[in-house]
């Protein structure tokens, strides 16, 4: 197939990132809807005041909710609220915080070290962090002081409430905290099929960073403070880091419209089943290789170099890590022909 047989823009785009999706629907027209009349700024709006109380409700807890521009700014800021500098945070190696951030999280805690744990598929298990945590006791060394989580991980699997309770039962034993990136939190709630809180604050989760944009915002992460002493001065922080908008209303109003009936469970939700038809249609290919199983809305696959190769020749763009595996994520606004269209140049990738 070729480019010019797709008149929407980017089309071969698309798997490379959600974060390709544009803004859908719903979150658009909340956003335009903004833009009507005058409203008090830096957070003193309306708008900002109702997505807040809506996510107390959905998380069933009396919450500290604030807003940054983007996940790195989220996780690092929360991180250096739940630590000091001379402190550490665990986390596994494929982290975003350690490998996609540029060392935010370390310059906005002042030096706080990120301490690496073992892994399994990308999530951290309750040995690993007990390793790293019993490690050293002495001054020379970092103390470990908070623990994060990444849900749904940077390899597309899911922490089940189970283990998320365990790590955090042994890390609040220890005296750490337990930081969530939910950079694709929506992802997990739809395929899990749980309440939130069951897999946040009752399972031992202290700070969650929501994320927005990939769920189809414009722009926009929640950081949501399950212990409220922790994010009692957070809105210095976000001023400090220039994350306080003043003109707040455009970053909460589209959460108004995707927390209204469910639209952001429906959204994600689509985009976990995109990746489930992606992910049964390539295993269909002979030469096409399941790295990792698909539970949210990535498919993780390793392909011959050659196929690799022709399917970039043929327009899609992707990304390829982990010795050589390819990684394609689904969104809101993908389709079942897209999804098709892909396995079918990858079929003929492989066919050479």
């Amino acid at each position: 197939m070729t480019e010019t047989a797709f008149p929407t823009p980017g089309y071969k785009l698309q798997f490379a990132s959600d974060n390709t999706a544009g803004v859908c629907p719903e979150a658009l027209a909340a956003f335009n809807d903004a833009n009507r009349g005058f409203a008090s700024s830096y957070g003193n709006d309306d708008a900002t005041a109702a997505v807040c109380d809506k996510l107390r409700t959905l998380f069933e807890r009396d919450a500290e909710i604030f807003f940054a521009f983007n996940g790195t700014a989220a996780n690092s800021l929360a991180l250096a609220a739940m630590c000091q500098s001379y402190q550490g945070v665990i986390c596994s190696d494929t982290a975003h915080v350690a490998t996609d951030e540029c060392g935010a999280p370390e310059f906005f805690s002042n030096g706080a070290k990120l301490l690496l744990a073992p892994h399994r598929h990308g999530k951290l298990t309750s040995a690993g962090v007990r390793e790293v945590i019993t490690r050293r006791s002495d001054i020379h060394y970092p103390r470990p002081k908070v623990v994060t989580l990444t849900q749904a991980t940077e390899l597309g699997t899911l922490y089940q409430q189970g283990e998320i309770a365990g790590i955090a039962r042994l890390a609040h034993e220890q005296g750490l905290k337990v930081h969530m990136d939910g950079a694709r939190f929506a992802n997990a709630v739809a395929s899990l099929d749980v309440a939130p809180a069951d897999i946040t604050w009752r399972a031992g989760i202290d700070v969650l960073c929501f994320g927005g944009t990939k769920m189809g915002l414009p722009v926009g992460e929640a950081i949501v403070f399950f212990d409220k002493a922790m994010g009692e001065e957070f809105a210095y922080r976000c001023k400090q880091a220039g994350q306080l908008a003043s003109k707040m209303r455009f970053l909460s109003a589209p959460w108004l419209a995707m927390l209204d009936n469910g639209v952001w469970l429906r959204h994600a939700a689509h985009a976990n089943a995109m990746a489930q038809r992606l992910r049964d249609r390539i295993a269909r290919l002979a030469g096409a290789e399941m790295l990792l199983p698909t539970e949210a809305n990535g498919v993780f696959i390793n392909l011959p170099q050659p196929a690799i190769e022709r399917l970039r020749a043929a327009g899609w763009v992707f990304y390829t890590f982990i010795g050589g595996g390819a990684r394609f994520m689904c969104s809101w606004a993908t389709t079942e022909e897209a999804v098709d269209d892909l396995a079918g140049d990858l079929a003929a990738a492989l066919d050479g």
